[in-house]
């Protein structure tokens, strides 16, 4: 796997020969691997939604011989150089993990017909473009009402990263769970504009500890490792994000939300491979095992049964239909 190293100088520094040949020349090789690239919000190594993205990669390549590469902290401004990069380069399919590269993904692919593109939570789609949408709001709906049910103050906080619908979908979700165990608890959220800043992330958690929050949630990738360590600090109880974050602060995390990115990542390629990608938004849910919740870890004899039952079935309920979390993508009170 190549990690790949760009700065706007070099990803826009193409010559019209590079568009000419790109992924069509590349399409015509068939004695060759499958060429996959992902681009990267933040570090690979944020121990979250960057992190799984990447095991996702990973395990495409050893399950399936293909040949990757990746880019870490591609901002918005930078993504469709990156996305173009690649296709220049004749990668098959590009990857970005992110709402924020689904128009990006789009633009580029009108130019390079024969690649195909995905954005993971992103909005857009063509012919040759697909959004892969997780109903992250489902598990930020079971976070809220675990917050809520050990709360002692009837204050918890939530921290994300930046306001677009990705993020404010589960942030909404959180409130609305939390508001469904106590109709009056206090719920402090708020957005840092960031994904990779860790002291903000501490900043903004240790601001809702000092107005009494004694759970502290995020989704804030790993800007959001700085709201556990913050809720570590303090002796409060915390919730993470996108993966098992109970290694980060054991004694503090309690339960994290779970995506299964590394199956959208390897069923894209597979799809890819087999001549079946499409594009389109496509949502994936409890439903389809790709939402979830991890284990309590070493709190599981700590919570109540009342809990975890009500946890566990309000999850039942999710997976089966009976009951739909809404979708809410703008930020409310």
């Amino acid at each position: 796997m190549k990690k790949m190293i760009m700065t706007v100088m070099v990803l826009t520094a193409f010559s019209f020969s590079a568009f000419a040949m790109g992924a069509d020349d590349a399409a015509e090789s068939g004695d060759r691997p499958l060429k996959v690239a992902l681009i990267l919000s933040g570090p690979a190594n944020d121990q979250g939604w960057n992190a799984v993205a990447l095991q996702g990669l990973e395990e495409a390549e050893a399950e399936f011989g293909i040949e990757t590469a990746y880019t870490e902290n591609v901002g918005v401004a930078d993504s469709e150089a990156a996305f173009t990069d690649y296709a220049s380069r004749g990668y098959d399919l590009v990857i970005g993990h992110g709402y924020q590269y689904g128009d990006p993904a789009v633009r580029v692919g009108a130019r390079f017909p024969n690649t195909k593109f995905l954005a993971i939570e992103g909005g857009s789609s063509s012919d040759n473009a697909a959004s892969y949408v997780m109903a992250c709001e489902e598990a930020g709906y079971l976070m809220g009402v675990l917050a809520a049910s050990v709360s002692k103050t009837g204050k918890i906080g939530i921290v994300g990263g930046f306001e677009q619908p990705s993020i404010i979908k589960i942030l909404e979700a959180y409130k609305l769970g939390a508001r469904s165990v106590n109709p009056d608890i206090t719920v402090y959220d708020v957005y840092i504009g960031s994904f990779t800043d860790v002291n903000l992330g501490k900043e903004a958690a240790l601001a809702m500890a000092d107005q009494g929050a004694d759970v502290l949630s995020h989704s804030a990738n790993q800007a959001g490792t700085g709201t556990i360590k913050a809720a570590e600090e303090r002796g409060l109880l915390a919730t993470g994000d996108s993966f098992d974050q109970n290694f980060i602060a054991p004694e503090t995390v309690v339960c994290s939300t779970i995506y299964s990115v590394p199956v959208l990542v390897k069923t894209a390629v597979k799809a890819v491979m087999d001549g079946t990608f499409e594009g389109g938004v496509f949502n994936l849910g409890m439903d389809t095992g790709i939402v979830g919740i991890s284990s309590y870890n070493g709190f599981d004899a700590e919570l109540s049964a009342d809990i975890k039952a009500k946890i566990a079935d309000l999850e039942a309920k999710i997976t089966s239909g009976e009951f739909e979390v809404p979708l809410v993508e703008t930020r409310t009170n």
